[in-house]
């Protein structure tokens, strides 16, 4: 390793730094360079917001949304605009259920690395189908990956897009299709007042994530935890906004 670091210099190694930096920045779910970012909102209220990324996709959309309506719950889904185009009357059932819904970008691509031109395009496209859909509210953007750097968020500001993250990541550090009932207590245990969770619910790939949304839901009531959406959370800290 000595011998490496030597080799590599200093200049070397001020790129490796800036390299293992913008690398850190890109994944941080708390913050961002340009624009407004939520990651969770402060608020006295015992509020927090379920959401759930990608899709929309047969078989999937229809269950989650069926879970929701029989929990009585208003979840937030961020789309991908590709699956949107394939499946229009999936997105509108979303819509017509009551849910929020948000940009998750076009094809779901890593948007680090993108040029102006193309962060656009696949917001613009996104958002089109949301409209088409029948979405009335403000459109909230979901960086896939979470991942996002100098373009991205530069384009966002100028759009005036939030970014809306995460605070509890449930199916994160629990290895591959972990145990339903792991993904609940993880919940259980790292939400709090304003926290926005983030899911998966729309391949076979996550079939626990959706087996695991009544325990979450359940659990949380317990708790005395209200659930809503990332708008109605956001009403109660205008301040974020």
């Amino acid at each position: 390793m000595k011998t490496f670091l030597l080799r590599l210099g200093a200049a070397g190694l001020v790129l490796l730094a800036l390299s293992w930096g913008g690398w850190q920045l890109s994944r941080n779910a708390s913050f961002q360079l340009f624009g407004g970012l939520v990651d969770r909102v402060e608020t006295p209220l015992q509020q927090v917001a379920l959401t759930f990324d990608d899709g929309p996709t047969p078989g999937h959309t229809e269950a989650i949304l069926q879970q929701l309506d029989t929990l009585g719950v208003k979840a937030t889904f961020f789309l991908v605009g590709n699956a949107m185009s394939d499946h229009p009357e999936l997105a509108a059932r979303i819509v017509d259920a009551g849910h929020q819904v948000g940009n998750h970008s076009k094809s779901h691509s890593r948007m680090v690395m993108m040029s102006p031109s193309t962060v656009r395009h696949e917001l613009e496209f996104t958002d089109r189908l949301i409209r088409a859909a029948g979405f009335k509210g403000e459109i909230d953007f979901r960086p896939p990956y979470g991942k996002k750097l100098f373009v991205l968020p530069w384009v966002l500001r100028q759009r005036g897009t939030r970014t809306v993250t995460w605070d509890v990541e449930p199916e994160s550090g629990l290895g591959k299709r972990p145990p339903a009932q792991a993904i609940v207590d993880k919940v259980l245990a790292e939400t709090r007042s304003g926290s926005i969770i983030l899911m998966h619910v729309m391949f076979d790939s996550r079939v626990t994530s959706l087996q695991a949304v009544p325990g979450i839901v359940e659990g949380l009531r317990g708790k005395g935890y209200q659930l809503v959406t990332v708008n109605e959370l956001l009403q109660a800290a205008p301040a974020t906004r």
